[in-house]
Formats: structure tokens, sequence, C-alpha cells
């Protein structure tokens, strides 16, 4: 049997799939599964355990170079994929994605069953026109991940369990202790990760906060703090290490998504705004500090047990809105320093475990 899953993005979303992988994987171990991702989080999947290949769409970049002086090579590179979009005929195509750019690439696909929500899932964009086996649509209120599974429920598979398997490996931990060893970071104190960055501008916090509950972390809990973000975010980053007195690191832009995974793996806890590594801390075990503003938790918070979700909930919220003028983002700004080191005081009172003491 071929099966091929499409999810395309964003970080969270593919994370949130992961757990679908695995109990396709033990329901059908005989078959050849592939994952078609784009580029920004193929790191996830590349090497899973569960997958057989992986096909990478650089939609964005290819987009770009198409108006530039690389146009032919761009359309040359996007002939090839979609040659290896179409070399196999599945058996079953999985959209997990539910949108007009996924939908697309389930009609350009060949397949027996194109299978995927039918009309009714807020945000579709008519993405259910592309598929002949429509399952019926689900409350958008029930968590991201669960809905997936509910997905394969209604054809089938079984999913006792929760299991992501991150392709994690000795390469990743051992890059990530050159990074630490090189900014000075002791590695006899526990480590507290902090992602303070957000796309939307709706879900940051105050830099000045994160610097104030940083200093009080290191001075009252006597622990070592690490910064993480993007390339992009390393200017932010400086700006709130320049208002702390402790010392703090800055590793945005210097991992790779699995190096991240090996970092908070070692970590003691995340604090973080509501964006992918929050749920890339969740999927491998370690407890999360989440702030939540105009998003809800209950559809995309942190899965699972042991986290902790800061939120003031005032009426306006959630609203979903990238931009807020009206309200001038209370949800966020009504969050206290001394909330969200309350919160992550309760994790750090428990005992540690040994990889991270």
């Amino acid at each position: 049997m071929n099966i091929l899953i499409v999810k395309l993005s964003a970080i969270g979303d593919v994370i949130h799939t992961l757990p679908a992988l695995n109990a396709i994987r033990a329901h059908y171990p005989g078959a050849h599964i592939t994952w078609l991702v784009e580029a920004a989080a193929a790191d996830l999947v590349v090497g899973h355990r569960a997958l057989d290949r992986v096909l990478i769409s650089k939609r964005k970049s290819w987009m770009r170079q198409l108006w530039g002086a690389g146009r032919w090579e761009t359309l040359r590179a996007v002939r090839q994929f979609l040659h290896d979009l179409r070399d196999t005929r599945y058996d079953m195509i999985i959209d997990f994605q539910s949108l007009l750019k996924s939908g697309v690439l389930v009609w350009l696909a060949r397949g027996n069953r194109k299978i995927g929500f039918d009309k009714g899932m807020q945000h579709q964009e008519h993405s259910y026109l592309f598929l002949n086996v429509r399952v019926p649509p689900v409350d958008m209120e029930v968590h991201a991940l669960t809905r997936g599974l509910m997905l394969l429920k209604a054809i089938g598979i079984p999913t006792s369990s929760v299991v992501y398997d991150i392709p994690v490996s000795e390469a990743d931990h051992a890059a990530v202790e050159a990074l630490l060893t090189g900014q000075q970071m002791s590695g006899n104190r526990p480590l507290v990760a902090i992602n303070p960055v957000a796309l939307w501008e709706t879900k940051l916090w105050f830099n000045d906060r994160f610097a104030a509950l940083a200093d009080r972390l290191v001075f009252e809990w006597d622990v070592e703090v690490v910064y993480t973000g993007g390339p992009g975010d390393r200017g932010v980053i400086d700006e709130i290490l320049s208002m702390m007195t402790a010392p703090a690191a800055n590793l945005a832009g210097w991992t790779t998504l699995k190096m991240l995974a090996a970092l908070y793996q070692r970590s003691a806890l995340l604090v973080t705004t509501d964006t992918g590594p929050m749920h890339l801390a969740a999927a491998i075990g370690t407890p999360v500090v989440a702030l939540f503003g105009p998003t809800a938790p209950w559809r995309t918070g942190p899965f699972g047990d042991g986290h902790q979700v800061v939120r003031t909930a005032p009426a306006c919220s959630p609203c979903f809105k990238r931009q807020c003028d009206e309200h001038r983002c209370r949800c966020m700004s009504d969050i206290s320093v001394q909330m969200v080191y309350n919160c992550v005081g309760q994790i750090l009172a428990k005992p540690l475990p040994e990889n991270i003491k």
C-alpha cells in the first residue's frame, strides 16, 4: 500500500500531525508512506522512522525566484517536484491541511482515495472540492492534534496513543552542547529556555517583562537562561538582553529544528508565546509555560499534561486577529511578570529529571 500524507506547514501544524503518522504506521506496518511538506517544516519529518519518503515543496522561494534572473532554473525545479509528486499512484492520500494550497497538490497527485474533511471546517478554502472521500467536519473548538486523529478514526484507523517520535540525533545533542559551551553556559544549573517571539504582533509580550522575568529566575531560582528564535529575531533578543542584569544566551538563528528540540529536551522548561517552538517543546516532553492572548489554548495550546497556560481572557479574547487597534492587545498587556513567574515556579519546584540537572 502507498500512502501520501499532505501537511505542508506550519511548524506547529506539522508537529500536531506526527501522532497521526505514527498511528498510520502502526495500522499499516508494511505500507510505503510519503509525507508532502513545505521546506520550513521539513526538518521535523526528514529522517522520521515512520516515513519512507519526504517530498519537499519550496513554494515560497519558488514564487520569489520566478521573477528573478534564475526563473528558468526555478521552473525546472518546479517541474521536477511535480514529476516526483506524480511518479507514484497512491492507494490513499490524506489531506490534513484542509487549505487551498494542499487541495491543489492533492488534485495534482495520483491517488485512488483522496481523503479529508468535508465542507464546514473553518478557514477551509474549499479544499474539500479536491477530495473523493469526505469525512464529516468536526468542531474547531477541539484541539488541532485531536482533530487529525478524529480524521483517521473516521476512515477506520485507530489511534490509541499520542506518539511524536521527532527524529533528534546524537549529533543534534552534541551541536547543542557545543553552542551552550560557546555561550559560557556552565551546565551545572537547570536551563530555562525562553522563546519571546511570534509572527503575529498580537501574540507578543513586552521585552522589558521578559527581561524582568529572566532576571528573577536567575537570581531567585539559580537557573541559566537561554533565548531562542529565528535568524530575524536576534535583534529583538539582544534588546531583551540589554535590559537584563543577569547573563543569558541568545541562540536565535543558530539551531535547526532538530537542534532546537534537543535544546528544549535538555531544558527544565520553556517560557514562550503561542508559536511553533511551544509545540516542539511539548512534543519532546518538556514542560511549557505558554502566554496566550488572541488565540485559544483549547484549540492550539501545548498538548498534554504538565504545561501551564497564562491567559487573562478579556471579553474580546480569543479574537484570532493579527493586529489589534481597538483593545490595544489587552489580552497580552494584562499578563504580568508575577503571573508568569508563579507558573514557572510551580514547575521548577518539582524534582527535575536527571538529564537536565
